[in-house]
């Protein structure tokens, strides 16, 4: 089994909580919905027999670069929104358990030409799946100031979003906000608190709506009752606020937050799921010193009825 490079790529976040989380049954069958460094997957395999399985997805390319020489391994390159068709295509109905750490990788922080991170001089790119058009300097040019206003306060809990958003829309009528430097010297005059913080709240409110981060958890959720085998377990791991109560809400009601009442897989409005972690698992003081990403990190864990 090959993973040298998956720990360079990313360090998981709560890795043995998240696995035990799911207590593995040697011959079941898995899924990684975030294959990222392969890190996650490689402990899942760990405890899984001949006859076990494991389904790892993830929609970035550069992921490619870590997959696991293992027979047990189906790697799908495509979002986890996809996770009921492609486990058909594979003709599978039901599996035992289902992770997924959400957010970004440790890569793409790490990677400067993919505009993710605050430190690099980089096209505002911000897409995990290369194969869509959209990028976060299309949100930057065309946006309304309304639409702006909303993405900046929602995704990237900024005190003073609507002045962002009007700042934005003077600025871009003299220049092209198109690379990471443009963008924070646009907005400088108008930071409030911490800079370092206050960029990273504006480009993670960038990078979710680039890639559809909330559309994409809500599709998934939908898909976890019909997919899993009854005693099934989750383990999911939020990095912000609004993806936590999402979680939580459908763990508990069976309906993510904002969701409407015409499930489109389906799910009638129920408690679907036995909680197995009343309140979120956090990352001990030791994890969080050795790696600063896991301070917001939660982890939720529950059972299908």
């Amino acid at each position: 089994m090959k993973n040298d490079t998956g720990s360079q790529y990313h360090v998981p976040v709560m890795l043995n909580e998240a696995i035990e989380g799911l207590q593995i049954i040697p011959a079941g069958i898995y899924v990684d919905c975030t294959f990222g460094g392969g890190g996650h997957s490689k402990a899942i395999l760990e405890q899984l027999n001949g006859q076990g399985r494991l389904i790892a997805f993830d929609q970035d390319a550069d992921a490619k670069s870590n997959l696991l020489t293992d027979a047990r391994v189906t790697f799908i390159p495509q979002n986890f929104r996809h996770l009921q068709r492609f486990l058909r295509l594979n003709k599978i109905d039901k599996v035992n358990g289902i992770l997924a750490d959400l957010g970004v990788s440790s890569h793409h922080f790490d990677e400067p030409k993919r505009g993710f991170s605050t430190r690099f001089n980089a096209p505002l790119d911000m897409r995990m799946d290369q194969r869509q058009e959209m990028k976060a300097s299309f949100i930057l040019k065309n946006y309304s100031e309304e639409k702006l206003h909303k993405l900046f306060e929602t995704y990237g809990e900024i005190t003073n979003a609507k002045t962002l958003a009007k700042t934005i829309i003077e600025q871009r009528m003299n220049i092209s906000i198109d690379t990471v430097n443009k963008l924070k010297n646009a907005i400088q005059h108008i930071v409030k608190g911490n800079p370092n913080k206050y960029f990273a709240q504006v480009f993670q409110a960038l990078r979710i709506e680039v890639n559809d981060e909330l559309g994409a958890l809500n599709e998934l959720l939908q898909q976890l009752p019909g997919v899993l085998l009854k005693d099934g377990r989750i383990s999911i791991l939020t990095f912000h606020s609004v993806e936590d109560r999402m979680v939580k809400q459908f763990i508990r009601a069976g309906q993510a937050e904002d969701a409407t009442d015409d499930n489109m897989y389906g799910n009638k409005n129920e408690q679907l799921f036995e909680l197995i972690t009343r309140k979120p698992l956090t990352a001990s003081r030791e994890e969080v010193e050795q790696n600063p990403r896991a301070r917001s990190a939660k982890l939720r864990i529950a059972k299908r009825k």
